[in-house]
C-alpha cells in the first residue's frame, strides 16, 4: 500500500509538520527491513511506529524467509497506530508497540535489529525544556553537546544507536542536514569512530521517497561491530525501484543496472566531502571563493514590513530620501542573474517595496518629525521588543553595508546562483553578499566571469545544504569554501590570486 499523499498546504500540512510525520513508501520500508533481517534475529523494533510501513515490509519479508519476526516499537501518536491498523496491520501486530517517548523513556533493553524514520521535528519546534534535556543528553554521551540547530531525529539516531545490541543492525531514513549541518562532522566522527558505517543511500529529486515534502531523505546503514574505513555510497535514480532491495539483500556484492549508481568510497573521503554528496573528483588546481572574497549575509531588519518599503508608502510618511536606501528582499523579484535600474522601476511599478529605512543611532528627536511620528508608531507595535531587534541600540538602528558587486542568492525554491549588482541596492537576508578583495573593475569582470562559469555553479552541492526536489541553500561561510575550479579561472582570464586585504563590511 502506497503512502497517503502529503496535502499540498494548509492545516492538514502544518500538523504533519507539528509531528514530524511523513510515511514511508513500501519499496523504501522493504529495503531497509531487508537490510537489519540480515542479523541473527527474530524480532524488529521501531521507535516512532507512526503507520507501520516497517512492520508490514516485515511480515512481508518474514513470510518470505519462512519465519515469524516479532514486532516490537514504540510511538507517542494514537491517531497514527490507527491509521497502522487501517493498513492492515492487526491489533496482534501492534500489541507490543509502547504508547511512550523513545528519545526521553527509552526501552530498558537491546535489539538486534532496528529501522525507523523518526519524526522530522526542527529544532525551533521543540519545548525549551525539551531542548535543554536533549543538550544534556548529547553532552553526556558525546563528550559536547550537539549544535542546538538539531533536530529531533539526530536525537533518536543516538539514542537508537545506544541499544543496538552487539552485531546489531540499523537503518534510518532522514534528511540531509543529518550529515549537512554544523553538527555533523563531530556526530560522524562519533558514530563511526564506534560503529560500522557500512552504507548510504540517496536519491535523485526524481527518486525520492517523499516527493512533497521540502526535504532531501537519506538512508543510513549501520552496524553494532568493529568500524571500517570505508563504506558503499549509491544514489538512486528511479522510485519504486527493486533494484535497492536486491543489492542491500546481496550484502552489496551485486551489481546492478540502471537506476543505481554505486560507490566504494574510503570513509575519510566521504566525512570531508559529505555523506550526502557524490565522491570528490580528483583534486583540481584552483581556488576557493575566500581567496577573492569574503562573504556577509544581507541586512537582517528585524521588522520587514516596518522597515522595508515600498515608494508609495516613504512617500506618504514623508520620510526624505537620506534615510532611504535603495534594497531587495525576495529571490523571486530579481529575474535573472542582474539586478538593473530598470528592474526596480518594475519592482516600483508593481507596488513592491524596493526602499529601506535606514537610520543612525542619534536620538529620537534628531529625526525630522515625520521620521519621529513613523518611529512612535514602530514602537506603540511593539517592534523594540522582538528579539533581533531588541539586540539594537536605540531599536531602530539599521544594519550598515557597504553596497556589494554580486549577491547570492540562497534562499528559496529558485534556483542558487549569483546576481550582478549594477543598480547597487542593498539586499536583505534573502541574499549573501559579496564582496570582492579588489575593486578594480577589469577584476570584477574577471570574477564575475569565474563566478557564473559552469564548472564553478556544478560545484554549489559540494558547500550547501540540500533539499527537496534538488534545492540547496549556501551559508556565508559555506560559500566562502566554494571551488573555483583552474579552467573556470582560465577562462575568464584570472591570473593567479594572493590574500588581499578584506574590506571594512559595516560600521
Amino acid at each position: 500500500m502506497q503512502p497517503q499523499r502529503l496535502p499540498a498546504a494548509g492545516p492538514a500540512r502544518e500538523a504533519l509538520r507539528e509531528k514530524g510525520q511523513f510515511w514511508t513508501p513500501d519499496w523504501i520500508a522493504q529495503a531497509m527491513v531487508s537490510y537489519v533481517l540480515q542479523s541473527e534475529t527474530d524480532h524488529i523494533f521501531d521507535p516512532a511506529v507512526g503507520a507501520g510501513a516497517f512492520f508490514k515490509a516485515a511480515k512481508v519479508i518474514g513470510e518470505r524467509l519462512g519465519s515469524r519476526i516479532e514486532l516490537l516499537g514504540a510511538e507517542i501518536d494514537q491517531a497514527a497506530l490507527q491509521q497502522a491498523a487501517q493498513h492492515g496491520l492487526t491489533a496482534d501486530d501492534l500489541a507490543s508497540v509502547q504508547m511512550s517517548n523513545f528519545v526521553l523513556h527509552p526501552p530498558a533493553r537491546r535489539f538486534n535489529a532496528i529501522v525507523a524514520n523518526p519524526p522530522y521535528i526542527r529544532h525551533h519546534r521543540l519545548p525549551a525544556e525539551v531542548k535543554a534535556y536533549l543538550k544534556t543528553y548529547s553532552a553526556n554521551l558525546l563528550g559536547a553537546a550537539i549544535d542546538g540547530r538539531a533536530g529531533l531525529h539526530i536525537y533518536f539516531l543516538l539514542r537508537a544507536l545506544q541499544l543496538l545490541a552487539p552485531g546489531g543492525r540499523l537503518a534510518f531514513i532522514m534528511p540531509a542536514d543529518t550529515c549537512e549541518g554544523v553538527f555533523a562532522r563531530p556526530l560522524w566522527e562519533w558514530i563511526t569512530q564506534r560503529y560500522h558505517l557500512e552504507a548510504v543511500v540517496t536519491f535523485t529529486p526524481a527518486a525520492s521517497p517523499f516527493p512533497q515534502v521540502d526535504t532531501n531523505p537519506m538512508i543510513f546503514l549501520i552496524r553494532k561491530t568493529e568500524p571500517a574505513t570505508d563504506f558503499w555510497w549509491t544514489q538512486c535514480a528511479q522510485a519504486e525501484t527493486t533494484q535497492l532491495q536486491t543489492w542491500i539483500r546481496s550484502g552489496f556484492g551485486a551489481e546492478p543496472d540502471g537506476p543505481l549508481r554505486i560507490h566504494h568510497r574510503p570513509l575519510s573521503e566521504g566525512l570531508s566531502t559529505g555523506l550526502s554528496r557524490p565522491p570528490a573528483a580528483e583534486r583540481q588546481s584552483g581556488i576557493v571563493l575566500a581567496d577573492v572574497a569574503r562573504v556577509w549575509r544581507g541586512i537582517a531588519t528585524g521588522a520587514n514590513d516596518f522597515f522595508f518599503l515600498t515608494r508609495e508608502q516613504a512617500r506618504s510618511l514623508e520620510i526624505p530620501d537620506e534615510f532611504l536606501r535603495l534594497a531587495v528582499g525576495r529571490t523571486r523579484d530579481v529575474d535573472g542573474n542582474t539586478i538593473t535600474p530598470g528592474m526596480l522601476q518594475q519592482l516600483q511599478a508593481a507596488g513592491r517595496p524596493t526602499l529601506l529605512l535606514s537610520l543612525d543611532g542619534r536620538p529620537l528627536a534628531g529625526f525630522p518629525p515625520s521620521v519621529q511620528h513613523y518611529l512612535l508608531e514602530g514602537e506603540k507595535l511593539g517592534l523594540p521588543q522582538r528579539p533581533l531587534i531588541a539586540q539594537r541600540r536605540p531599536w531602530y538602528k539599521m544594519e550598515v553595508r557597504a553596497v556589494p558587486p554580486f549577491l547570492f542568492a540562497y534562499l528559496g525554491r529558485r534556483h542558487a546562483r549569483f546576481i550582478r549588482n549594477i543598480a547597487s541596492v542593498m539586499p536583505l537576508t534573502g541574499f549573501l553578499c559579496v564582496y570582492p578583495h579588489e575593486s578594480d573593475p577589469a577584476f570584477l569582470e574577471k570574477l564575475w566571469s569565474a563566478l557564473t562559469h559552469p564548472d564553478t555553479l556544478a560545484n554549489l552541492p559540494l558547500v550547501g545544504k540540500s533539499y527537496g526536489a534538488g534545492a540547496i541553500k549556501v551559508e556565508p561561510r559555506a560559500l566562502e569554501r566554494l571551488p573555483i575550479p583552474a579552467s573556470a579561472s582560465r577562462a575568464a582570464g584570472l591570473e593567479a590570486v594572493k590574500q588581499y586585504r578584506q574590506p571594512t563590511l559595516f560600521s
